[in-house]
């Protein structure tokens, strides 16, 4: 698929793209996500608790973002 144009009207191509970048890949880049803010946060608050208030703050952040551009722009709608 690499260098090639998508076609969100091609059932094979949306097949091939959902196959490669399944829950496995959004779990990947979650974890990813995680590990780099671990290593951003001070040494003084790297605790779970920590991390998870943090992940939890910046996810709600982007969703809310995700909302607002939607809406000013007018997609996803």
């Amino acid at each position: 698929m690499a260098g090639e144009m998508f076609d969100p009207d091609d059932p094979d191509q949306i097949k091939r793209f959902q196959e490669m970048m399944g829950p496995h890949a959004v779990d990947q880049q979650v974890r990813s996500a995680m590990q780099m803010c671990w290593m951003a946060l001070p040494s003084d608050k790297k605790t779970l608790d920590e991390l998870e208030q943090q992940m939890r703050r910046i996810f709600e952040r982007a969703l809310k973002d995700l909302r607002d551009d939607s809406q000013a722009f007018g997609i996803g709608e």
